[in-house]
């Protein structure tokens, strides 16, 4: 490591915090605001890699990057080194059409991106001016300290400068699954990452625990930074990412065939070898979608913009269309399901009776602890502030998701207590007796065990509360969690949504199925289920999960709706499961135990107020945690992957079947059907309209179901439409070869007509499996469609018509093509209806 603002230290891991705080010109008090920007400006911003600012420039040059565009230009400089000076320069007015066009959407979608990924920033809590405030993480400069708890992000490189039972997760640079405790210290010059004990590291989250942490590196200069270049952080490939990359395959072997064999026979014919790969490479380019990264872009785009208005934050895109493909959401109870907001309904001693002990041994726990947060501890404190003054806290044992309580040890008149509140099971476990002196015998523990069950089956959450007093030390570790006082219950409630029965419903219309998971006990959480309409209770217990393995699970998961007391690694073992079995799972977490599960899932959602950890892993970010904002969401992404679907089904199912005709004419026709550039000219401006698709109305039939990438139903769809349109394509050729006599030009011209005005009507027809007339398009869609055959029509009339190879029709020939055109209209709707009975079927 050299000098980058841990003042020249090579080891850092090996010096006293005292040492480095002078190092770095700092001191406990962290820095003063002015310093730390001085800083930012001299490091830069705290990440790994620099987010590219849209510039016009760099859109434009990302076009590149496209085989199809090299392709064209290829074809061009062809035309232009073999004389045909016209059809490069058509060629060469297509590609800068195109890329003008792509490049102003794609530079909007950039613009609309970023704006939305600065509205979801991590923040971590830092000492600047000597207060404690939230920063965003980029901000974080060398020499800052910082405060970390459970839940938070490490934002950079760091040592230790105080902990309590501090434990983070440094999987992403240890590979290590399980979290490591971090305390002040020196480690050995020689540790590796994994054996640094006193530093914690940018990757890696807080499970538990309370630190104060000095800042030495950030950005690239930490160690996630420095092997940056070797890692993969991305996610696991997604529903959606996985269907596209089929369809890619699948479209460049067809492609790459249909090059071959033209290529091939024409040169057998003993036609011009150069010409031929010209005609070859356009009809191979005609075949292609080659709009579909911008109908992508622009699609997701205005789908993410839409979401942020009805309360969703995107952060990550291309997770839209996966969304959309959602048919099992699982979600706690807590704020879905329920109001969210906790209220203490009562403080009870161990025979059941209201008293005021348990309130204020639990006010005490709330006031002084300061890991996880918690709106159990708010609702305590809401009623009761103890006087901090009175009292001083000696230590904390922080609340962690085994052990399931948290300790704290205060020093009053008596002298040091310890203080335990947490989960009814967890507490009980530690007490040997009551408040009263009464032993906890079988019966008197079965008689506590009655007061919960009844509590739980109303719905109404439970705390235990339990005491000693312990003698004067240094240190307080879990040791002393044990010979406890069982002081009495907490009782808690969260009003269930008067709209959630309403949005379980609308959610099961559209085929999603929502499946709890949570920590709470099973009594609990099927009594909120209850309440809120869920009419299946079937419950798995963590305990039960336990005991089961992978298959035993996967068959377990489908018939389960509830699945309560479970950790963090059985939440990541259900979405799996469920993903094994064929579902697209979405996962909806707050906390910090509900990474790995989010992480799992193929679509990750949380809410603005979540921790770090959850917020950074999550696809979608909710400003309210409501199933309805996610129920507007889900539909977007449906609306989003079926205008995508529709662009493709359109282009494609035109385009071949407009291409084998053209194929199969050129190997009778003494005469190219079509000139390249004609061809080109033909793609291009049959694929203007589809831009219209990204805003297009989606029936209220394709927003019902979930729905997903089938590459059987596209492929039987090209065959079907692709027949449909050869078949009046060799119907125009037999008309102006038999009846009009046509010349090559006038042959081109009228073929060229035909060609454009089905592909830009066909459009109209297969966008929706309603009849066309039904299924009122979008505006931009239908006026674009509306000009270009206006266009279509007046091409061979315009002036530089004869520069481009086209010639004036005669009317009755322009008449002829109008019929053709209206037949193949009638014929595409009945082919469409026939089709879909046989899909439905």
């Amino acid at each position: 490591m050299t000098d980058d603002g841990s003042g020249g230290m090579t080891t850092y891991w090996t010096r006293t915090a005292s040492d480095l705080l002078t190092a770095l010109g700092t001191s406990p008090h962290g820095l003063t605001s002015a310093e730390a920007t001085v800083r930012r400006a001299r490091y830069g911003p705290n990440r790994l890699r620099q987010r590219a600012t849209p510039v016009v420039w760099r859109t434009f040059a990302k076009q590149f990057k496209s085989p199809l565009l090299l392709i064209l230009l290829f074809a061009a400089v062809a035309s232009a080194l073999s004389g045909e000076w016209v059809d490069s320069a058509i060629v060469l007015a297509i590609v800068a059409v195109t890329i003008a066009v792509t490049v102003t959407r794609e530079y909007h979608a950039d613009v609309a991106a970023l704006a939305l990924e600065a509205r979801v920033q991590s923040r971590v809590h830092a000492l600047r001016d000597g207060v404690v405030a939230p920063v965003p993480i980029e901000e974080i400069v060398p020499g800052d300290v910082v405060t970390l708890a459970a839940g938070d992000l490490v934002p950079a490189d760091g040592v230790i400068l105080e902990a309590e039972h501090f434990f983070v997760s440094e999987s992403a640079l240890t590979g290590e699954s399980f979290p490591v405790q971090k305390r002040p210290g020196l480690s050995e010059a020689a540790a590796q990452i994994r054996e640094r004990f006193n530093c914690v590291y940018l990757g890696a989250n807080v499970r538990s625990g309370l630190a104060h942490c000095l800042i030495v590196q950030t950005g690239l200069r930490t160690e996630l930074g420095a092997i940056a270049h070797t890692l993969r952080l991305a996610p696991p490939e997604t529903e959606f990412d996985r269907g596209l990359r089929r369809f890619g395959v699948f479209l460049a072997v067809v492609m790459m065939a249909m090059l071959a064999i033209v290529f091939s026979i024409h040169v057998m014919y003993g036609r011009s070898p150069l010409e031929t790969l010209l005609f070859a490479v356009a009809i191979a380019v005609g075949l292609s979608p080659e709009l579909l990264p911008a109908i992508l872009s622009i699609n997701l785009s205005r789908a993410a913009q839409v979401m942020a208005e009805h309360g969703v934050l995107v952060r990550r895109l291309t997770a839209i269309e996966n969304l959309g493909s959602l048919d099992v959401l699982c979600t706690d109870k807590t704020g879905t399901l329920t109001e969210g907001v906790i209220v203490l309904e009562g403080s009870y001693d161990p025979t059941g009776q209201a008293a005021d002990g348990p309130l204020s041994l639990g006010a005490c726990n709330a006031r002084f602890e300061s890991g996880l947060a918690s709106a159990l501890d708010d609702a305590i404190l809401a009623v009761r502030r103890p006087d901090a003054e009175r009292l001083t806290k000696l230590a904390e044992i922080p609340f962690d998701f085994v052990r399931k309580r948290v300790s704290v040890v205060v020093d009053d008149a008596q002298g040091p207590r310890l203080i335990t509140k947490g989960a009814f099971h967890h507490v009980v476990d530690v007490c040997t007796h009551t408040e009263d002196g009464v032993a906890l015998t079988t019966e008197r523990r079965a008689a506590l065990e009655v007061l919960y069950d009844r509590w739980s089956e109303q719905g109404i959450r439970v705390l235990a509360v339990a005491s000693r007093q312990v003698e004067r030390r240094q240190e307080y570790g879990r040791d002393v969690e044990s010979d406890l006082a069982f002081a009495g219950f907490l009782t808690f409630s969260d009003r269930p949504k008067a709209d959630a029965a309403i949005a379980l419903a609308t959610l099961a219309s559209l085929g999603v199925t929502v499946k709890i998971i949570s920590g709470d006990s099973g009594a609990v959480t099927r009594h909120m289920a209850l309440l809120v309409g869920m009419r299946q209770t079937r419950v798995l217990t963590g305990a039960e999960i336990q005991q089961l393995d992978e298959p035993a699970l996967w068959r377990r998961v489908e018939t389960t709706d509830l699945f309560v007391e479970v950790d963090p690694n059985q939440k990541e073992r259900i979405i799996r499961a469920l993903r094994h079995v064929g579902h697209v799972v979405g996962f909806l977490g707050d906390g910090v135990n509900d990474a790995p599960a989010m992480h799992a899932a193929d679509t990750s959602l949380s809410v603005d107020n979540a921790v770090d950890v959850a917020r950074a892993t999550a696809d979608f970010v909710l400003l309210s945690p409501d199933l309805d904002v996610i129920r507007r969401g889900i539909e977007e992404g449906r609306r989003t992957f079926s205008n995508t679907l529709k662009y493709i089904l359109t282009t494609m199912s035109a385009n071949l079947g407009n291409m084998v005709s053209m194929a199969v004419a050129s190997l009778v026709l003494p005469f190219l059907p079509l000139l390249p550039g004609q061809i080109l000219l033909n793609n291009f401006l049959s694929d203007v309209p589809a831009v219209g698709l990204a805003g297009d109305a989606v029936d209220q039939e394709l927003i019902d179901r979930p729905r997903r990438w089938d590459l059987p139903f596209i492929a039987r769809f090209m065959v079907v439409f692709g027949a449909v349109s050869s078949v009046f394509d060799l119907l125009t050729f037999g008309v102006l070869l038999r009846v009009f006599e046509s010349s090559p030009a006038l042959f081109r011209t009228a073929w060229f007509v035909e060609s454009l005005l089905t592909e830009l009507l066909v459009a109209l027809i297969v966008r929706t499996r309603r009849p066309f007339f039904r299924s009122r398009p979008g505006r931009v869609l239908l006026l674009s469609t509306i000009t270009l055959s206006i266009v279509a029509v007046a091409i061979p009339y315009v002036p530089l018509a004869r520069a481009i190879g086209f010639v004036p029709m005669p009317m009755s020939l322009l008449l002829a093509v109008l019929a053709i055109t209206a037949a193949y209209v009638v014929t595409t709707e009945a082919a469409k209806a026939f089709f879909y009975r046989r899909v439905s079927a």
